[in-house]
């Protein structure tokens, strides 16, 4: 995992893994919008749209158009590993200061650049090793999940439904990043 490909995990990489794994919580019979996914995780709706355009280009997500559109997993759940995910929105995580370019010091390594190049590397490999339907197992995530849905239909209900779930795929994305 060397080389100028590297780059520190950000907030894109973090959300569209969350999004990712709200999408696969919330497989079913239809497709998942964008805007059930916004408002359960309270991330934006153009900045969703933007990650969703990378992981359909990538072949994580299917998208469907019109009227009940929206999202789903391309894929069985065991297959999408996290890292992939954070790699289909150009990210990956990298601890050195120098992104793996070696020029951390004013000539050429720092003497610690090893030591933050390993632990690059293994939190890739752990990364790898973990697919979205591991993360659903957890009881944990599972837990979490259920009191976003509750909030969401409490917000509905104050709403008096106004929260239609629309803002699915909508191909508005293209030239974003």
């Amino acid at each position: 995992m060397g080389g100028a490909d590297q780059m520190k995990l950000t907030t894109k990489g973090r959300y569209a893994v969350t999004a990712m794994l709200d999408l696969a919580l919330h497989a079913g019979e239809r497709p998942v919008s964008l805007a059930e996914i916004s408002t359960r995780q309270e991330i934006s709706l153009s900045y969703l749209e933007q990650l969703f355009s990378r992981l359909r280009r990538n072949g994580l997500v299917t998208s469907t158009r019109g009227p009940g559109g929206g999202y789903r997993v391309a894929r069985p759940l065991a297959a999408v590993a996290v890292a992939e995910i954070i790699g289909a929105v150009n990210e990956s995580v990298d601890a050195t200061q120098c992104a793996g370019r070696e020029n951390c010091h004013s000539h050429g390594r720092c003497l610690t650049h090893d030591l933050w190049e390993g632990l690059s590397e293994q939190i890739e490999e752990f990364l790898s090793g973990v697919s979205l339907q591991d993360l659903i197992d957890r009881q944990r995530v599972k837990s979490v999940s259920a009191r976003q849905d509750r909030v969401l239909l409490e917000r509905r209900s104050i709403e008096g439904g106004t929260a239609s779930g629309t803002g699915g795929a909508t191909g508005t994305t293209a030239g974003m990043f």
